[in-house]
C-alpha cells in the first residue's frame, strides 16, 4: 500500500510537472528559433540590447521599490496594531485587503483617472510625478492581499504582547518597537511580501498602460504585437525573474531558520 502510494504520489508529480514546463519548454525552443535553420540567442540580444527594454525594466523596478517601501510603511503597522490592540477587527480587515482580488484593476484605474484627472479637486494625472505616485499606489493596492498576510503571517510566529511591553517597560516608543523589534523578527516575512510585491509590479499591465507609463508590463505587451521571436524570449526573461523572487523568498526562509539554529 505504501509503495502504491508513493507511485500514484510520483505520478500525480510528473503529470503536474509536464503540465507547467512543457509550454515553457516549447517556448524556450522557440525563442532559440530567430536564426533559419539554427538555435542562437539573437532574439535575447535584441530585446537586451533594446534601449525600451533597458528603459521601461528600470522604471519598473524603481517603482517596485518605491511601492514595497510604501506597501511596508502601510501594512506593517496596521498588521501589528490589529494583532495586538484590535484582534476583534481583523475578519474586517482581511477581508477589506482581499478586494484588490475581487475588483478588476481596470475598475480602480478607471477610479483614479475619474478622481484624479486634470479637471478634478486634485489633478494628479496632469504631471509625470502625480501620475508615478497614483501607479504606485495602485500597485500597492494590487500587491496588498499578499504584502498583508505574509506580514500578518510573520507576527503570528512570535509574541508580540510580550515583546512590546517588555520594551515599553524600557522607555521604547512604538516607532521604536515597531522598527527595531517588530520588524526585524518578521524581516523573512516582509522580505516574502516585497518579491512577490516586486514580480507583480513587473507583469502589471493595465494600470501601466491606462495611465500612460513607461512601464515593462506594456512593453511585453508591444513587443507581442510586433515581432515574433522576441516575445517568446522576453517571456523567458519574465518568468525567470519571477522565479528568481521565488528561490530568494526560500533562500531567505532558510537562512531565517540557520541563524535560529545557530543561536
Amino acid at each position: 500500500m505504501i509503495r502504491s502510494s508513493r507511485l500514484w504520489s510520483w505520478i500525480a508529480f510528473a503529470l503536474g510537472a509536464a503540465y507547467f514546463l512543457l509550454p515553457l519548454a516549447g517556448m524556450f525552443e522557440f525563442s532559440l528559433r530567430a536564426r533559419r535553420g539554427e538555435y542562437s540567442f539573437q532574439a535575447y540580444q535584441n530585446v537586451l540590447g533594446d534601449p525600451q527594454f533597458l528603459a521601461t525594466f528600470g522604471y519598473s523596478v524603481l517603482m517596485a521599490g518605491f511601492t514595497i517601501v510604501l506597501g511596508v510603511l502601510i501594512v506593517a503597522p496596521t498588521a501589528f496594531w490589529v494583532r495586538l490592540k484590535l484582534p476583534g477587527l481583523r475578519p474586517v480587515i482581511e477581508f477589506v485587503t482581499l478586494l484588490p482580488l475581487v475588483i478588476p484593476p481596470i475598475v480602480i484605474v478607471f477610479g483614479y483617472i475619474r478622481l484624479y484627472n486634470t479637471s478634478s479637486w486634485l489633478p494628479m494625472t496632469g504631471s509625470a510625478l502625480g501620475t508615478d505616485i497614483l501607479l504606485m499606489c495602485g500597485y500597492a493596492t494590487l500587491s496588498l492581499p499578499y504584502m498583508y498576510r505574509a506580514v500578518d503571517t510573520g507576527l503570528r510566529t512570535i509574541d508580540i504582547r510580550t515583546l512590546t511591553e517588555a520594551a515599553q517597560s524600557l522607555g521604547a516608543g512604538w516607532i521604536t518597537i515597531l522598527g527595531r523589534l517588530i520588524l526585524p523578527n518578521v524581516f523573512v516575512a516582509v522580505m516574502s511580501g516585497a518579491f512577490l510585491t516586486f514580480a507583480i509590479v513587473i507583469g502589471e499591465y493595465v494600470f501601466a498602460a491606462l495611465l500612460n507609463r513607461p512601464a515593462f508590463g506594456p512593453y511585453m505587451v508591444w513587443m507581442g504585437s510586433n515581432k515574433a521571436y522576441e516575445p517568446a524570449a522576453l517571456a523567458v526573461i519574465a518568468f525567470s525573474i519571477t522565479w528568481a523572487c521565488m528561490a530568494l523568498i526560500q533562500l531567505a526562509t532558510r537562512f531565517q531558520k540557520f541563524t535560529k539554529a545557530s543561536r
